[in-house]
C-alpha cells in the first residue's frame, strides 16, 4: 500500500518536471513550470498594454498570451516540492511547479482568461479573491460551478475592472488544500502606467504549515498551533531581502492566507498604508505608521521612501512568528538549576546539554543534531553573530550605489565609522 508521503512525491516527478507539450495541448497556452525559489527581477511586458510589473518575494510572475484580444494564461494544479529554506524541502500542493503558484499581473479593462488544469489526486476550483467578476467565474465548488475533476481543464473568462491588490485560491476542499499551499498573488495595473507609480513594487503572501520535526508534508488539520510561519512558502534565512536603491519609492504588498493574524513591521522607516484588496486608499485618508497589522483574508499595501541605508528588519512582530520549527510544548526553564540532573543524564548520554536555564538566546548559536529535513528554530548568521530569528523574518537593504532595477543582493552593510552601538569601557 503507498503512503500519503510517498504519492504526493512520485506525482511531483511524473507531473512537475517540465512544460505542457504544446502538441498535447494546442488549444492551452503553455505552462511555465519553475520549482526553484529566486527572486525573479521583472520584465517589461512582451505585449499587450504597458504597465510597471512588480517583483514576487522568492516567486515570478506567470507568461501570459494574446489571442484574439484576450490575455491568456495557463495554472497547472499539482502536487509540488518546495523548499522552505536550505536544508529543509516540503511536499505540498501548488501551481506551475511551485507554492505560491506564479504572480497573475494584468492591466485594468483587460479580458482575462486562465486555464486551470488539475493534476491533483482530487477535484478543486479557483477563487479570484476580491475580484467584480460574473458570478459563475467565482470559483465556489458546488455553488458557482462544478468541481474541476482530476485531469480535467476548466476556463475562467472575465474582464479585470478594478486596478489593486488580489489573491487566488481554491474554494474546494479548502481546510485540505490551502493548508498544502495552494495559493497565488494577483495584480491588476492601472491603465495609465504613471498612477500609482513607484520604484520598486515588492508582492508576497503570509502562509504557515504544521510540518512534524523530519516530515515534509503538513498537517491539514491543524487550526492554531503552526510550527512554520512563512513568506511565500519560505522562512529565515531562506527569504530573499527586499533590495532598494536610496532614494527609491518603495511599494511592499502582502496578503494573508495563514490562519492568524500579522502586524507585519519595518525598521528605520514610517510607512503609508496605501492600498487594501479594497483599492486604493486616498491620500486624505493615510497616516503614518511602522506596523500594521493584516487580517486573515486581507491584503495591504504600504509604502514609503528609502531615505536611510543600510539592513532594516523586516518581519511579523509576533515573536514565535519569527521561529522555526516551534515546540508548544517546551517548558519554561529560566532559573532552574539543572546541574545535578543534568550529572546524571550525561552519564547515559554524553552529548546531552543543558537548555533553557538563563533564556533561549544560545540556540541561536548551538549546533544540535536535528531530524533530517527539519530547520533549528533560531538560524541564520549576519556580520555581528547569529541573527536568532527565523519564520517570518528579513531584510529590506537600502544602498546609496544600487543601481535602478537591479535586485542583487548586495551583502551587509558596511557601517559608516562610529555608526554602530559599542560596549561602554
Amino acid at each position: 500500500m503507498i503512503s500519503r508521503r510517498s504519492f504526493l512525491a512520485t506525482a511531483t516527478t511524473l507531473v512537475g518536471a517540465g512544460l505542457v507539450s504544446k502538441a498535447g495541448a494546442a488549444s492551452i497556452p503553455e505552462a511555465q513550470i519553475v520549482q526553484h525559489a529566486r527572486t525573479l527581477p521583472p520584465t517589461a511586458p512582451a505585449n499587450g498594454r504597458p504597465f510597471n510589473p512588480v517583483v514576487t518575494l522568492n516567486g515570478r510572475s506567470a507568461p501570459w498570451r494574446m489571442k484574439n484580444g484576450w490575455k491568456e494564461f495557463h495554472l497547472i494544479a499539482e502536487p509540488v516540492i518546495r523548499e522552505l529554506a536550505p536544508g529543509m524541502k516540503a511536499t505540498l500542493w501548488g501551481y506551475n511547479g511551485s507554492s505560491p503558484g506564479p504572480t497573475i499581473e494584468v492591466v485594468e479593462g483587460d479580458k482575462v482568461r486562465v486555464f486551470v488544469t488539475n493534476k491533483l489526486p482530487e477535484h478543486t476550483t479557483i477563487h479570484w479573491h476580491g475580484q467584480r467578476l460574473p458570478n459563475g467565474m467565482d470559483g465556489v465548488g458546488g455553488v458557482t460551478q462544478p468541481q474541476i475533476p482530476v485531469g480535467k481543464t476548466y476556463v475562467y473568462e472575465f474582464e479585470a475592472k478594478r486596478p489593486g491588490t488580489f489573491m487566488y485560491h481554491p474554494h474546494a476542499d479548502e481546510v485540505t488544500q490551502m493548508a498544502m499551499g495552494m495559493m497565488g498573488f494577483w495584480v491588476t495595473h492601472p491603465k495609465n502606467p504613471e498612477q500609482h507609480k513607484v520604484d520598486r513594487d515588492f508582492v508576497f503572501l503570509l502562509n504557515s504549515y504544521d510540518i512534524e520535526p523530519g516530515s515534509s508534508t503538513p498537517k491539514v488539520n491543524t487550526m492554531l498551533d503552526f510550527n512554520l510561519w512563512t513568506w511565500n512558502s519560505r522562512v529565515f534565512p531562506g527569504i530573499d531581502p527586499l533590495v532598494c536603491r536610496q532614494g527609491d519609492r518603495v511599494r511592499i504588498r502582502f496578503g494573508n492566507l495563514s490562519m492568524t493574524n500579522h502586524p507585519i513591521h519595518i525598521h528605520g522607516h514610517e510607512f503609508e498604508v496605501t492600498g487594501t484588496d479594497g483599492g486604493w486608499v486616498p491620500k486624505s485618508a493615510r497616516w503614518p505608521e511602522v506596523t500594521t497589522d493584516v487580517a486573515v483574508g486581507q491584503m495591504r499595501a504600504i509604502e514609503f521612501d528609502a531615505t536611510d541605508a543600510g539592513d532594516w528588519a523586516f518581519h511579523c512582530h509576533k515573536g514565535h512568528h519569527t521561529m522555526n520549527a516551534m515546540g508548544h510544548g517546551v517548558p519554561t526553564m529560566i532559573g532552574v538549576d539543572q546541574s545535578k540532573i543534568a550529572e546524571k543524564i550525561i552519564r547515559i548520554i554524553p552529548d546531552y546539554m543543558v537548555m533553557g536555564d538563563k533564556g533561549m538566546a544560545d540556540m541561536g548559536s548551538m549546533e544540535m543534531p536535528l531530524p533530517d529535513n527539519t530547520l533549528p528554530m533560531m538560524s541564520g548568521n549576519g556580520p555581528f553573530g547569529p541573527i536568532e530569528m527565523g519564520g517570518m523574518f528579513t531584510t529590506v537593504k537600502i544602498r546609496k550605489d544600487q543601481k535602478p532595477g537591479d535586485y542583487k543582493d548586495p551583502g551587509w552593510y558596511k557601517h559608516p565609522k562610529g555608526s554602530v552601538a559599542y560596549e561602554l569601557k
